[in-house]
């Protein structure tokens, strides 16, 4: 005869076999008075398209078989998982002299947890019920299969992203063959801040590898942006990871401008950065990458080990707004349909077309381009603007407690973010060298990007 422990160990490995065919891993064994296993089995629901196929029902049925009798007076049935109603009823009604219980059931347990059929006393057979036998066992199992099926199901979920109905996106033929941009898109959507919408970032490079560049791109931009800096962070051996913000690039975009906001963007950027557990941070920004990027860092310091600065500012609300950025933002108020395209190229002569094309691509029309909109009018202006306490705090960060190294690069043609108000934010960083200075490059200093990340890889 063989003890309780035993006959759990027998129901174990049925319960191991259904979780193999993706069943909840439930199972049973019936011994006969002589010692004898008559009837074993496991969860097959799923498998047989069966509500009844639980465990117990399996094991009666096979065990009534190898008798060649339905009642099973004087056995034993050992399941892993406290037993429902439906397999309660079907013992009481074969005459299972004993049941012994793994793990209790408090959802739909029949033996005690919800309701006790075999405590009825008006029944005309009681079964002697033993409960909690190898019950870490069978509940971690239990525990195990259900912590799989739901992330399964998140990463389900995950790469299948549903279009939230408020948000648009930008269809895939969009970004076929741009040039200089051959790597494979990242998407996430169940980060708390997105709610759902799509983000879409690029991931390149050893996943441990020493450094990892963080790369934070601005309005009206994408993650293009970076392409030619991209390679050289990848020949030194590093990670690159670049994000699109909401609204831009790949990810998806709002329908209403209203849907954008400083506080939102910089906790998406948060939560992205503890999602992927960036390490050994190469922060790099420019335009709004550094308003939402520079107030990352003193949020987890230990992630980040240096800063790579181009054309930007800190949106503290107690500086002016330049007249550049003004007539900028008048200019988007005044032509929300501008071409990004030749924004750029007007900037940047030695563009081809297919790459200004390539910056008109997320925005086929005008509902793609509400955060083009959105974003020139949420520069932090006054002290109590949305971004401009966080802003303070950052810029006292840098100040004070940066302990990381820093290299600015200033695209000396920028008319709104030049070389005035980026020699301004370099002495607001702690130990911060002289800039670096482009003579050529404007506002979209990436575009002259090869030589700046050469000297990024050589100095951080």
């Amino acid at each position: 005869m063989l003890s309780p422990d035993a006959l759990m160990q027998l129901a174990l490995e049925q319960a191991h076999a259904a979780a193999a065919l993706g069943e909840v891993p439930v199972g049973a064994v019936v011994m006969a008075p002589d010692g004898r296993i008559v009837g074993q089995g496991y969860n097959r629901n799923r498998t047989d398209a069966d509500p009844s196929a639980h465990a117990e029902m399996l094991a009666l049925r096979q065990a009534a078989r190898t008798l060649n009798n339905h009642r099973l007076d004087g056995c034993t049935l050992a399941v892993t998982l406290e037993p429902c109603a439906m397999c309660a009823g079907a013992m009481l009604h074969a005459r299972i002299g004993h049941l012994v219980i793994g793990a209790a059931d408090p959802k739909t347990g029949a033996a005690g947890s919800v309701l006790d059929l075999f405590g009825q006393t008006q029944l005309n057979h009681h079964t002697q019920v033993s409960h909690g036998v190898q019950a870490e066992a069978c509940g971690q199992l239990l525990q195990n299969f259900f912590a799989q099926r739901r992330q399964h199901h998140k990463e389900t979920a995950r790469m299948n992203h549903p279009l939230r109905d408020d948000a648009l996106r930008t269809p895939d033929a969009a970004f076929a063959n741009l040039p200089g941009y051959p790597w494979q898109p990242h998407y996430i959507s169940d980060l708390p801040a997105l709610n759902g919408l799509r983000l879409h970032y690029l991931d390149e490079g050893p996943q441990a590898a020493p450094r990892t560049w963080l790369c934070i791109h601005g309005n009206p931009a994408w993650s293009y942006l970076y392409r030619k800096m991209i390679p050289v962070f990848l020949a030194a051996g590093d990670r690159v990871v670049a994000p699109d913000l909401i609204g831009f690039g790949k990810s998806d975009k709002p329908k209403k401008d209203s849907a954008h906001s400083f506080t939102w963007h910089r906790q998406v950027l948060l939560e992205f950065v503890e999602r992927l557990d960036l390490q050994d941070l190469r922060l790099v920004v420019q335009d709004w990458g550094g308003l939402l990027g520079l107030t990352l860092p003193m949020a987890a310091p230990q992630r980040y080990s240096a800063l790579l600065v181009m054309n930007t500012a800190l949106g503290t609300g107690d500086v002016p707004l330049s007249v550049g950025f003004l007539g900028w933002r008048q200019f988007v108020a005044d032509n929300p349909g501008y071409e990004v395209g030749k924004l750029f190229g007007r900037g940047n002569p030695q563009m081809s077309a297919a790459e200004c094309a390539a910056y008109n691509a997320p925005y086929p029309d005008a509902g793609h381009r509400a955060a083009l909109r959105a974003f020139p009018p949420m520069v932090p202006e006054h002290l109590d603007s949305d971004g401009a306490a966080i802003s303070r705090e950052a810029r006292n960060f840098w100040q004070q407690q940066w302990a990381g190294q820093t290299l600015i690069a200033i695209g000396a043609q920028d008319p709104v973010l030049g070389p005035p108000v980026m020699k301004g934010l370099a002495r607001l960083i702690k130990g911060c060298p002289e800039p670096m200075v482009l003579e050529a490059a404007g506002h979209f200093v990436q575009e002259h990007g090869e030589p700046i990340a050469q000297a990024a890889v050589q100095r951080l």
